[in-house]
C-alpha cells in the first residue's frame, strides 16, 4: 500500500487536534465553577474566603491547603487562577473539612480590589418609561472607583456633600476570564457569577454640578455596597428573570425583574469588551429599575440613619445604613 499523502495527513491531524481543542474547551466551560457561593468575612486574624454550605456552614477556602491560596481574603485571586483552582474548591466545600458557623454580620464585600467596576445608565425599560425618555440604541457606560465598594453591612457615607444621596438595587456581574473584543456568543463564558450592588448616587453631583458629568455623583468612597455572596453562574438559571427590589426603613421604594433589561448581560460584555479589557474581578452593574427617590414626586433622599435594603432573587439582600464616616 503507497504511503498516505501528506496532503491528506495534514488536514486530517489538524481536524483530529481541533476536536481535542473542542472537547477542552468544552471540558473547561462545563467544570467552570459548580454551586459555589462566595464570601469574605471577618475571622479572628483578618479576612478569610470562603463559600457557603447549604447546611447553613460557611468553608473557610484560606485554610484548604490543597487550594495553595497565598492572601486570606484576597477574591481576586481566585478568579484569577481559573477553572482548576475553581473544581477544587468545589470538591472542598462538599468534603465539609474546615466548615464553621459565621454570622452575618461578619461578611465583608464578597470583592475588592476590582481593576475596573462599570455602570450602565437607563438600562431597565420601565425606568425609561420613568425618566421619560427613550431606551438607548447602545449602553451608556459610566465608572466607580474600587474604593466604592463596601460589604453588605457597611455604612454609606454621608456628608456635606451628599445632601441628596438615591437608592439604585442592582445585579451584579462579576468577570471571571479575561477578554476583549469578545463576541456576543461566547460573553458568558467570561461570566463567573453575580452579586448584589447598591449603585449609590448623589444626585446634585451626577446631574447638576460638574458640568454634567457623573463621576463624582457616582464614585464617592462606600457608594458600592456589594454582596453578601458572589453566586456561580450555574446558580442562576436566567438572569434575564429575576425579581429585584428596594427597601428604606422598611418601606418598598423599587420592584421590578431584570426581564425589563434593554441591553442584556452578554451584549453588555460584548459592547463594553470593545473599548476595555475586562479582567477577572471586573463588575459590570447591569442598571437600576424605576423608584428611585429623585423622580418621585416629590423627590425623596437618604438622610442620615436610614437603612437602605437592596434584594436580587436567588442572591441574597445587603443591608446598609447611612451614617458620618465619623459615627460609622
Amino acid at each position: 500500500m503507497p504511503a498516505p499523502s501528506v496532503f491528506c495527513t495534514r488536514p486530517f491531524l489538524a481536524g483530529k487536534r481541533q476536536l481535542l481543542t473542542n472537547l477542552c474547551k468544552t471540558s473547561v466551560d462545563f467544570k467552570q465553577c459548580r454551586n459555589m457561593r462566595l464570601l469574605r468575612f471577618q475571622g479572628p486574624t483578618g479576612p478569610r474566603l470562603a463559600a457557603e454550605r447549604k447546611d447553613g456552614h460557611v468553608v473557610d477556602l484560606n485554610a484548604c491547603a490543597e487550594l495553595e491560596l497565598t492572601t486570606p481574603g484576597d477574591t481576586i485571586e481566585f478568579l484569577t487562577a481559573g477553572p482548576a483552582l475553581w473544581e477544587t474548591a468545589e470538591r472542598s466545600v462538599k468534603s465539609g473539612k474546615h466548615a464553621l458557623r459565621v454570622n452575618d454580620k461578619c461578611y465583608l464585600a464578597p470583592l475588592l480590589k476590582s481593576d475596573k467596576v462599570i455602570g450602565v445608565c437607563s438600562n431597565y425599560a420601565d425606568h425609561c418609561v420613568e425618566l421619560g425618555v427613550p431606551v438607548p440604541v447602545e449602553p451608556v457606560l459610566f465608572s466607580k472607583f474600587s474604593s466604592c465598594l463596601v460589604g453588605p453591612t457597611s455604612s454609606i457615607h454621608s456628608s456635606s456633600e451628599t445632601q441628596t444621596l438615591d437608592w439604585e438595587v442592582e445585579l451584579a456581574v462579576v468577570i471571571g476570564k479575561q477578554g476583549k473584543n469578545i463576541v456576543e456568543r461566547k460573553a458568558m463564558s467570561h461570566v463567573f457569577g453575580y452579586t448584589v450592588a447598591h449603585d449609590v448616587s448623589e444626585r446634585t453631583w451626577q446631574l447638576q454640578k460638574n458640568s454634567g458629568q457623573f463621576l463624582i455623583g457616582k464614585a464617592m468612597d462606600s457608594f458600592c455596597p456589594i454582596g453578601p455572596v458572589i453566586v456561580s453562574k450555574d446558580e442562576i438559571a436566567d438572569p434575564h428573570n429575576l425579581t429585584l427590589r428596594t427597601k428604606v426603613n422598611g418601606i418598598l421604594k423599587q420592584d421590578s425583574n431584570t426581564s425589563q433589561l434593554v441591553h442584556r448581560i452578554p451584549a453588555l460584555i460584548t459592547f463594553i469588551s470593545r473599548f476595555f479589557t475586562l479582567l477577572p474581578g471586573d463588575i459590570i452593574l447591569t442598571g437600576t429599575p424605576p423608584g428611585v427617590g429623585c423622580f418621585m414626586k416629590p423627590p425623596q433622599y437618604l438622610k442620615e440613619g436610614d437603612v437602605v435594603e437592596c434584594e436580587v432573587e436567588g442572591i441574597g439582600c445587603i443591608r446598609n445604613a447611612v451614617r458620618r464616616p465619623d459615627a460609622a
